[in-house]
């Protein structure tokens, strides 16, 4: 069974442009192709829906001999903690990568999203430092990879549905060139303003827009916040808090910790004192009417 499951996928790794994306649980037809909708965490082996997850990712025990799936034996390995994945192969990770890890240049067969926590690496001519951003769409040639300097480098590595890695040397012909983001250094982006009045206070730096309005960004909740209400979201969500905190309810949302918000859950009141710093990613535009309901609860 697992021999035919193994086929199945590379057979679709074959055709990878022609692949649908999953439909979003909240009604979207999956054109922003992030494939967040039922996926299974860390700390659930079962997709539970309409529950928000949070865990320290410190906590999730590493796969000390990760591989880019059709990478060469003679690649040196990474360490993964997987925190959330799909069926279809959709997973996001902390990838972290050796000092001597090199790459050659190839495709990938499913769009991959990076950003970078910790360290510099190369991948092509263009360098990722802390907190770059990188958007490589199916089927897009990139050169070598390769780690500088002597520490590991660390990311949140993110495939929007199942990848492998092809040692070609050229573009795929319908490959999605015009999505190509080879490296954003969010340092010198911006800050904006959030599009839902329940974080009208806080600042946001868009690092990429998908399709159906929904994408990635950062967002820094200033000190003192208090969102006073819990609050209904009708989108999926992944978040990952670089600095600072914030307290959804009676979890502590700090520092390497991550969240797993499915469509229609309901979550607590958020309060900081200090603020913080997280990496977000939604699968649907917010500034829509309706995506994010305050809710009064009785003991507010």
């Amino acid at each position: 069974m697992e021999n035919k499951e193994n086929s199945a996928r590379e057979q679709e790794a074959d055709d990878f442009l022609n692949v649908a994306s999953v439909k979003e649980d909240w009604g979207g037809d999956g054109r922003g192709r992030m494939n967040l909708s039922g996926r299974r965490t860390a700390i659930s082996p079962e997709y539970l829906p309409r529950k928000y997850q949070f865990f320290d990712t410190n906590t999730v025990s590493h796969d000390p001999e990760w591989r880019i799936n059709g990478m060469p034996d003679d690649v040196s390995p990474g360490r993964r903690r997987l925190l959330t994945w799909h069926d279809c192969g959709a997973s996001t990770s902390i990838i972290i990568l050796p000092p001597h890890f090199k790459a050659a240049s190839g495709i990938f067969t499913a769009d991959l999203e990076i950003f970078v926590l910790k360290g510099a690496i190369q991948i092509g001519e263009w360098k990722l430092t802390k907190h770059c951003y990188s958007f490589i769409p199916s089927g897009v040639q990139i050169g070598d990879w390769q780690v500088l300097g002597s520490e590991d480098v660390e990311i949140i590595w993110m495939e929007n549905d199942y990848l492998q890695y092809k040692n070609l040397s050229n573009n795929h012909p319908n490959a999605r060139l015009n999505e190509f983001i080879p490296v954003l250094d969010s340092k010198l982006l911006p800050w904006g303003k959030t599009d839902t009045f329940q974080f009208e206070v806080a600042k946001k730096k868009y690092l990429r827009k998908d399709a159906n309005g929904g994408g990635v960004w950062l967002m820094a909740i200033l000190p003192h916040y208090d969102g006073r209400d819990q609050m209904i979201q009708s989108y999926n969500e992944e978040a990952y808090s670089l600095f600072g905190y914030i307290d959804i309810g009676n979890y502590h949302f700090a520092k390497d910790h991550f969240s797993y918000t499915p469509s229609f859950s309901t979550l607590p009141r958020h309060i900081t004192d200090d603020g913080g710093l997280f990496f977000v990613r939604v699968d649907r535009d917010l500034s829509q009417v309706a995506t994010v309901l305050s809710y009064p609860s009785q003991n507010t």
